[in-house]
């Protein structure tokens, strides 16, 4: 039994010392730099999303349907290059929104965000959050001369029952670029960026011990990646660190361990592309998650804002 036990403290030693180093180093502070993001244009397009008269979930195709074109046109303020990906999910037709910034030709980034909910909610973190996050780049992105070509998509059916299946709008899109051979230097999900706390004990993890190396405020913002998460992953990880005006945490691990794949990147690893998560930590920081609950009012939009300059300066310094 001494030696079961003993072995079994080595190897959490071991899992934990190689947690450390792929993660090295774990946390930045907060940068002080001047605000880019406007908060009144990011709750005009939280509002935008989820003001509709049904909840945009699956069933109601309609609904999705307007969030969609609301998406398009507000896309279209900032860039003629928005175009629409159709495609069907059980006899019904659902669709992706694409607007594209900077050079037709050359590698491109992708930045997305899903705009359907889990059953009937706001779901205002989860992930209108996201949506006004591309819309809000959308914004800052129009003026600026680019090395890479960014496309931003909103996507439709990340959440059950079509969550991790082939009917999910990023595996659609992350299979277009696949068949079409289109170089792919990465991919950034916006998943749950407008919920924070600075309460004790407000933060939980996936694994308790945790707590002991990014602290127990829900305060920040994460970077998720896999381990061997490809050049494009840890470039913006380094990048976000050294250009976030938010506390910026960083979460490497294999992709089947504590809600590292849940969300639209898990589809661009499929197809073997580097990708990273942008998030909150979602439930394990925001209780309010597919319930709701999850209202415009419980999000913290300056810090959403900053969370979203951090994305934006990272994106204009890539190499």
């Amino acid at each position: 039994m001494k030696k079961i036990i003993l072995y079994t403290f080595l190897i959490i030693l071991i899992l934990l010392a190689i947690f450390a180093i792929q993660n090295y180093p774990v946390s930045s502070e907060a940068k002080e730099f001047t605000r880019l993001s406007d908060t009144a244009n990011i709750r005009k397009n939280l509002e935008l999303i989820i003001n509709t008269p049904k909840y945009r979930n699956h069933k109601n195709v309609s609904t999705l349907d307007t969030v969609a074109d609301r998406i398009r046109l507000e896309f279209l303020n900032h860039t003629n290059r928005v175009s629409i990906q159709p495609y069907e999910a059980n006899g019904q037709s659902y669709k992706n929104i694409i607007a594209s910034f900077g050079p037709e030709d050359g590698k491109r980034v992708i930045v997305g965000a899903h705009y359907d909910v889990c059953r009937e909610q706001d779901g205002a973190d989860d992930n209108a959050s996201g949506v006004a996050g591309i819309l809000e780049l959308a914004r800052l992105l129009e003026t600026q001369t680019l090395k890479y070509r960014i496309d931003l998509v909103a996507y439709t059916l990340e959440e059950p029952p079509y969550f991790n299946t082939k009917q999910m709008g990023s595996y659609i899109h992350a299979k277009s670029l696949h068949d079409a051979n289109i170089p792919v230097k990465g991919m950034v999900s916006l998943e749950m960026i407008g919920y924070y706390s600075d309460k004790e004990n407000s933060q939980g993890y996936p694994i308790g011990i945790m707590k002991w190396i990014y602290g127990d405020k829900g305060n920040f913002i994460t970077i998720v990646q896999k381990s061997f998460c490809g050049e494009f992953a840890k470039e913006f990880k380094n990048l976000s660190f050294k250009n976030n005006s938010i506390p910026t945490k960083s979460f490497r691990t294999p992709w089947f361990l504590g809600g590292a794949n849940l969300s639209d990147h898990q589809n661009y690893w499929k197809f073997g592309y580097s990708a990273v998560m942008v998030t909150n930590t979602a439930f394990f920081r925001n209780h309010n998650y597919h319930t709701n609950l999850d209202k415009l009012d419980a999000l913290n939009i300056p810090k959403m804002g900053l969370a979203i300059d951090g994305v934006f300066r990272s994106l204009m310094r890539l190499e």
